[in-house]
């Protein structure tokens, strides 16, 4: 009996531009308010960009600045100090 695999749901990095499968990606969001926040979930309203969980990826997006163009916005210096926390508690 053939059993249909699923489908790994994968995502592009903003800043390394490489496709990965979206569990090895966070997720950063702009919602309508404007309002910038790290998205644990991948389920959030909003314009959402993803990045990869390697701490040289995260500090190359704070100084290339590449949230703030992808989200159109300016991303607060906290916004990468969490995702640096979920990298180092995760490894």
């Amino acid at each position: 009996m053939a059993r249909s695999k699923q489908k790994t749901p994968l995502r592009k990095c903003v800043v390394t531009q490489e496709m990965y499968p979206k569990q090895q990606l966070i997720r950063v969001v702009r919602n309508k308010e404007g309002e910038v926040f790290v998205d644990q979930t991948g389920k959030k309203n909003g314009r959402g960009a993803y990045i990869s969980k390697d701490l040289d990826v995260i500090e190359r997006a704070e100084k290339q600045e590449v949230l703030n163009r992808h989200l159109k916005t300016k991303v607060d210096p906290e916004i990468y100090e969490q995702l640096k926390a979920i990298i180092e508690d995760e490894s």
